[in-house]
């Protein structure tokens, strides 16, 4: 198995692995030199190299696990040296452009695309913030089409499961649908608080941002570069969300400006019930 891009989700990937035998060897594809003698110290591979060509060679399965505006350029590039009938699937958190483009090109190698995306991360970033049981409990939706090669879908579910997660099958367009929700928005979300609130204009007010604000703004410390990709690749789907959320907003901010105790009263346990519900019903912190 071959795995491009050894970083968290990689390296997470790859300890996993090998922790559980499953390929008989485990290769990492990296930009940087220094990144080989990382990813092996950290146990993500059992070798590592900058030349992808030959890392995805003789491979069975290749996983992309680069940001999603590389992915499309990353294996266009590697389609000749891809062997028939291999499987590739990624990590991407948006799939409906990244299926589209990388299923053609993966039947262009005679290889078989398959879309997956774990629901499991972090704010650190980098092979050393992998750990081994990063996607156990974790759900990962699993995204075929009309043209999915049954026994690639098939192998590709086998990966998830023998690493702790359970799969969930969904349409690419929905899978965007519900993550521009419950993922891309509350990253948004984080960011702009970080902004609006450490902004130049009230450098003050960092000496009074506590535990509250570092633990609602903690996914704003994610790949700047990861999360400009995600947004520009789901941009419709995310603009609508955005737009429902804003309206709700205003709702919000009305209830305060007229100090509504009862509507304030609603609003505050409605959140606190219905998140006690999802976290009873998740028993999982997992983040994305």
């Amino acid at each position: 198995m071959t795995i491009i891009g050894v970083g968290l989700l990689g390296g997470s990937l790859g300890q996993a692995l090998r922790k559980h035998r499953l390929a008989g060897e485990v290769v990492g594809c990296v930009r940087r030199h220094a990144s080989i003698a990382e990813a092996k110290r950290a146990g993500a591979v059992d070798s590592a190299t900058q030349d992808f060509a030959a890392g995805v060679t003789g491979a069975d399965l290749i996983i992309l696990c680069t940001p999603i505006g590389q992915m499309r350029r990353t294996l266009q590039t590697l389609l000749p040296h891809i062997q028939h009938g291999a499987i590739i699937t990624d990590v991407g958190s948006v799939k409906g452009a990244v299926v589209r483009d990388l299923e053609s090109l993966a039947a262009k190698a005679g290889a078989h695309f398959v879309g997956s995306h774990p629901m499991a991360g972090s704010e650190k970033t980098g092979v050393n913030a992998a750990r081994v049981n990063l996607y156990d409990g974790a759900a990962c939706v699993v995204t075929p089409t009309k043209k999915t090669n049954r026994r690639a879908l098939t192998a590709v579910e086998k990966l998830w499961k023998t690493v702790g997660a359970h799969t969930v099958r969904l349409s690419p367009n929905l899978h965007d649908q519900l993550v521009a929700h419950s993922s891309h928005l509350p990253h948004l979300l984080a960011a702009q608080l970080v902004n609006h609130t450490l902004g130049k204009a009230r450098p003050a007010q960092a000496l009074l941002c506590a535990t509250g604000f570092r633990d609602t703004t903690r996914i704003a410390s994610g790949s700047a570069e990861m999360w400009r990709d995600i947004a520009v690749s789901n941009r419709v789907h995310l603009a609508k969300s955005l737009g429902g959320f804003i309206r709700e907003l205003r709702a919000l901010q009305k209830l305060v400006r007229t100090g509504n105790e009862k509507g304030l009263a609603k609003f505050f346990e409605q959140a606190k019930q219905r998140r006690d519900a999802w976290c009873g019903r998740s028993g999982s912190t997992s983040s994305e």
